[in-house]
Formats: C-alpha cells, structure tokens, sequence
C-alpha cells in the first residue's frame, strides 16, 4: 500500500464528530438508514448519468446495495454500485469541506432537535460514528483510482491509494469497525428488521449476506469415512505395459477374453443374457445407489445471500 496522506477536519466537522461520539443518544440505529440513503443517492447519480453516457455501467451494470456483517472482526460493511467518490471527493465531501447543514444540524441539536434528523441536513454519514471507534470507506470513481478513506474521529484522517483490496469496479464500501457495546447490529435478525423498518422505499435491492455452518454428528462422519474407504478398496491399480522399440513399432497383442461362466460353445448366450446376467446387474446398481445415499450429510460452510423484500 502506498503511503498514507494525513489531513485534519474542518473545524465544523470536527464539532459535529465530538457532538455524535460524546452525546448519550439511545436511537443508534439511525445509522443504517442513513448510509442506506447516502448509498442509494450515489447509484441515482450514476443511474443519471448512464441515461447521456452509456459507458458510465461498463464498470457494473448491477445496481445493488449488500449489507456484510463480520463476527469475527466486529465489523459491519454496506457497499453500493454506485457512482462512488475521486480522491478530491473523499477529501473535501468527508473532512475538509463543511456543507451549509453542518452549522445547522449542530445549532438545532443544540436547541432541543433530535439527532435522528441529521439526514435532513445532509451531513447523515456521520453518524456512524453512533456505533463505530473507527470507519473505512473504499471508493472507486470511473474517473479516478480506488482510494483509501480512513478516521477514528481525532480530529483528523487518511487517504491512501488503494493497493491491497479487491477492485471494486465502481462504487463505494463503507466498513464500521463496531464498538464492544453495539455488536447486536452484526445480527442477521437485527438488519433485516431495521431495513423493513427505515429503507422500505429505497429502489434499488438490498442484499444481506449470511454465513452459516452446519454441524453433524460423529456418526455421520463415521458414515462418510467408511463409504471413501470402501471406494478405494474397489478401484484396482491399473498396470502400465512397458514396451521396447522394437515392439512400439507394432500394434499391442489382442488380449482373449475369457468368461468364467463358460461351460462349452452352446452355452455362451445363457451365461451373457440370461436372468443370472440381470440379477448380477441388480445387484450391483443396488450397491452403487446404497453407497450414493451414505455421501448425505457432509459439514458443509454455506454462504447464503437474502435479498430483503420491501413490500
């Protein structure tokens, strides 16, 4: 990764920051909605731009929103197709750069307002800072490289050119790294509830990816040892024919076929297709489709995606 650059916050964002991280604000859950709506606007735009410019989709015609919450690392991602942000963007729109409503949001919070409307003033982006000690945004523009964004709300943050994540072809990731206390927006229940609650006119889908795993128990990996060791008793080794030159410049030996059921000439058509033939044939599919069903049950990592239904 390239080296990071460093900039410091606007004096107004960095007000707005302190006000969200230190004030007691129990509807935490706001956020969602509002990175919902902020990811939304951004695929209208390329949407809007795609109508004059059709090469605007050539870097994804997909225009989508997924939810990807992590246990393990105790993060919560939401990215977008959308028209995603230049390196100037990232700059000016996330730290150095105060809209109009960041003076307002602060003066009607300040008068009694709930921070619940900071959408209404455009600074919505911000509040992830509700459930987050640390925020990342990925972006990549058609016009520009992927970049870096990164702050943990100390009155500053980096921008790094992007040299170790996958490409995201177009559009923005936005990752919160989640304080201890609010793990519980990491839950499958928790988002899709939250969704259906604030996000239930946003367009465009809204996908939420799962990780399941399925445990079985120590009889059925018994089950599927055995069938493997059964099915390396049946293979037999096959043997290689090594050939002089002399003889490679012949054609291989014709081998005779001998049948062991073979009594005289006569007998021939009864043994090959008679009911002893068919029998032998029954038995065997029998054998082959009882060691087919043992091969249920295997511990499977399923990685399932449920696109959230707005009804």
């Amino acid at each position: 990764m390239s080296e990071p650059e460093t900039f410091v916050f606007q004096a107004e964002i960095n007000q707005l920051m302190s006000l969200i991280v230190n004030t007691f604000y129990t509807n935490k859950e706001i956020f969602l909605r509002e990175l919902i709506s902020n990811s939304s606007d951004a695929i209208d735009k390329i949407r809007h731009i795609s109508l004059t410019d059709k090469s605007a989709l050539e870097t994804g015609s997909d225009l989508f929103i997924e939810l990807i919450p992590n246990k393990a690392n105790k993060t919560l991602s939401i990215r977008d197709s959308g028209i995603g942000m230049t390196k100037t963007d990232l700059i000016n729109n996330l730290g150095t750069i105060a809209r109009s409503g960041t003076k307002n949001f602060m003066q009607a919070v300040a008068d009694g307002a709930d921070i619940s409307m900071i959408g209404q003033f455009g600074v919505g982006f911000y509040s992830s800072y509700l459930v987050a000690d640390k925020v990342t945004v990925i972006s990549k523009n058609n016009d520009d490289e992927q970049y870096i964004w990164e702050s943990e709300a100390g009155g500053h943050f980096t921008v790094t050119r992007d040299t170790v994540n996958e490409s995201l072809g177009r559009g923005t990731k936005i990752i919160l790294h989640m304080k201890d206390d609010q793990t519980d927006f990491l839950e499958d229940r928790t988002l899709k509830d939250l969704v259906k609650k604030h996000s239930q006119f946003i367009q465009y889908p809204i996908k939420l990816y799962t990780t399941k795993e399925e445990e079985v128990t120590d009889e059925e990996e018994k089950k599927v040892k055995e069938v493997k060791e059964e099915k390396k008793k049946k293979v037999k080794p096959r043997l290689k024919m090594l050939r002089t030159k002399k003889q490679k410049n012949q054609p291989p030996p014709r081998r005779k076929r001998k049948s062991k059921n073979m009594i005289g000439k006569n007998s021939i058509n009864k043994n090959l297709f008679g009911s002893e033939a068919l029998q032998m044939l029954q038995k065997k599919n029998t054998q082959h489709s009882t060691n087919h069903s043992q091969l249920i049950g295997k511990s499977i990592l399923l990685s399932n995606i449920f696109q959230l239904k707005v009804n």
